[in-house]
């Protein structure tokens, strides 16, 4: 059995939405100590709808084909869906990853999460600080 399904290949190698939003609402950045891997999150926002979004991500394949497959997630979806984007959905739209390679999911829906959060802070749009998890000592990072 390969390591690796079909559709992890194809987000490797064709990943969508790559490159910069230069005037984006909202950016989130996060990275992974153990590992190295650091993503980032460019939002566009049009009446609350993710209308374009982007990412770099500086890693392994399995974290840019759960880049490219979160983006694909969220774009044109309401800004909550996106973030109600959680790993898990991330990787079974990737037909699984290795358990080794878990985490790469959990940082995509945290650079989606904390791109959401800086455009609420932008915008000034409350919200409840439980709905953002402090990344930095969640078990994605630390685990």
């Amino acid at each position: 059995m390969a390591l690796y399904s079909e559709t992890v290949m194809d987000h490797f190698r064709n990943p969508r939405n790559v490159g910069v939003i230069e005037d984006a609402d909202g950016v989130g950045e996060v990275g992974n100590a153990v590992c190295g891997d650091i993503m980032k999150i460019y939002l566009k926002i049009e009446d609350g709808i993710v209308s374009d979004v982007k990412f770099e991500t500086f890693g392994c394949g399995s974290a840019i084909a759960s880049s490219s497959m979160a983006t694909e997630l969220i774009k044109g979806k309401p800004l909550s869906d996106a973030l109600k984007l959680t790993n898990q959905a991330v990787t079974e739209a990737l037909d699984g990853l290795p358990a080794h390679k878990l985490h790469c999911s959990v940082l995509a829906e945290e650079a989606i999460q904390a791109a959401v959060k800086d455009y609420y802070d932008r915008q000034g749009i409350a919200y409840d600080p439980k709905e953002f998890p402090d990344c930095g000592s969640c078990a994605g990072c630390h685990g």
